[in-house]
């Protein structure tokens, strides 16, 4: 009995010690110098598509540049913070259709891959940040 009350005690502490977060994929990333590189390609490949230049006439790039580079870090378990507006208000008046989103997904893609980001971790971001196209996508 009292081998049982030790071993309950040792699992129930073990138990309440916090988990580690999952920052593998931001490693994966190259950590916050990765991912500002990431995001110096893509402002530079996103302003230089011409299906995006007119979602971003108005935009700061580097405010939009360090806010989605905080979103991405956040999302793939770095220390990063993410404090912008929700996807549905960031986007509300921008006229976004599915040929646009899918278009923006093509360019992250393009620098992912010149930044030589592993194959596995573009495709683990991209299953993270697909959930906002419902957000972002406001026309048909």
């Amino acid at each position: 009995m009292k081998n049982f009350l030790l071993s309950l005690i040792a699992a129930l502490s073990f138990a309440a010690l916090p988990a580690k977060a999952d920052d593998s994929l931001y490693k994966s990333f190259g950590e916050q110098a990765g991912m500002s590189a990431l995001m110096d390609e893509f402002m530079k490949d996103l302003l230089a598509d011409k299906r995006m230049q007119p979602f971003f006439e108005k935009t700061n790039p580097a405010q939009f540049k360090s806010s989605l580079g905080n979103q991405m870090c956040q999302l793939a378990g770095g220390a990063c913070q993410y404090k912008g507006p929700d996807m549905k208000l960031a986007h509300k008046e921008m006229d976004i259709n599915k040929a646009n989103f899918n278009a923006l997904v093509e360019v992250l893609q393009k620098s992912m891959a010149t930044r030589n980001i592993p194959f596995t971790a573009q495709n683990r971001m991209l299953a993270l940040l697909a959930p906002m196209h419902r957000d972002i996508i406001n026309m048909k």
